[in-house]
Formats: structure tokens, C-alpha cells, sequence
């Protein structure tokens, strides 16, 4: 199952790029919302290959997660590749720049299922997919919001 969105940020690429290789800061907000989260790398900057082991409750249920960082080529593109028990899937996060102070970020993600149980819950949001995909664009809009109050907050980033 695919979803893909496109939100416009009153903020230069650079500072929206920032925010969203601030993997410190995505790790702090995992553990605020009760995962745990643990970095599987042994790299000591942010680069490609940098990985994850999330383990949150969903549905009722223990489930782990293994994240890798696939792709960063400042300040363009971010590519991650993910897979637990169930499911594995990527995301594509593009930046482009729109003006100085304008970007767009573009943002792919597609999951697949490992089990006959992700199959099936995959085709009952297929059933509501313009719920699915409503939700999945406001989470993207509220994230661009967040930059962009960040950025007037403090502009030289």
C-alpha cells in the first residue's frame, strides 16, 4: 500500500533538511509517545546506514521495528527502509526548494505485508482509504507546521 503527499514549508530547504535529520530529536519524540528506542549503529555522525530497534505497542500488542537510514544526500533526500515482524515498508522524504524562504517536501511511503494477518489489515485501509490517506496528510501538514513555527521561532536555524 503506497501513500504519498506534498506540503508546501515557509522555511528554507537547509532548515527544513535540518529538522528532519535531527535523528537525536526523532528519538526523543518516539520515547515521549512510550517507545523504546535503541540505535543499532555503530556510526558516529549521521550517515547512511545508521539504524534503529523501536519497540511500542500498537493495537494492543508488543511490536518491534528495525529502521535504517538508506539514503542522505543533503539537503535533498532522505530514504529509509523498515521491516518488523509483519510488515516492512520505505519512506521517501524530498525536499525541494520552492523560493529562499519556501520549500515543499514530498513524501513516499510504501508498505508491504509479511504475514497473512498484515495482509489482511492492509485490505481493510485499502477499504478506507480516503480516511487512511486524510489522516496520513495531516500528520505530514502538522510535521510541516512544527518546521515552520521552529524556523520563525528562530531563523538562523
Amino acid at each position: 500500500m503506497k501513500f504519498t503527499t506534498k506540503q508546501d514549508v515557509d522555511a528554507p530547504v537547509a532548515f527544513v533538511f535540518a529538522a528532519l535529520s535531527d535523528f537525536a530529536g526523532w528519538e526523543r519524540a518516539a520515547m515521549r509517545r512510550g517507545a523504546e528506542v535503541a540505535r543499532t549503529d555503530t556510526l558516529d555522525h549521521t550517515a547512511a546506514g545508521m539504524s534503529w530497534t523501536a519497540k511500542f505497542a500498537y493495537r494492543g500488542r508488543p511490536r518491534q521495528l528495525d529502521l535504517q537510514l538508506v539514503t542522505l544526500e543533503s539537503p535533498a533526500h532522505l530514504a529509509f527502509a523498515g521491516q518488523s515482524n509483519a510488515v516492512e515498508g520505505t519512506a521517501r522524504v524530498d525536499m525541494m526548494e520552492m523560493s529562499a524562504r519556501r520549500s515543499r517536501i514530498h513524501v513516499v511511503s510504501e508498505v508491504t505485508p509479511r504475514t497473512l494477518a498484515a495482509r489482511l489489515f492492509l485490505q481493510s485501509l485499502r477499504l478506507a482509504r480516503a480516511r487512511v490517506d486524510r489522516k496520513f496528510e495531516q500528520r505530514i501538514a502538522q510535521l510541516a507546521a512544527d518546521i515552520e513555527h521552529r524556523y520563525r521561532a528562530n531563523p538562523k536555524g
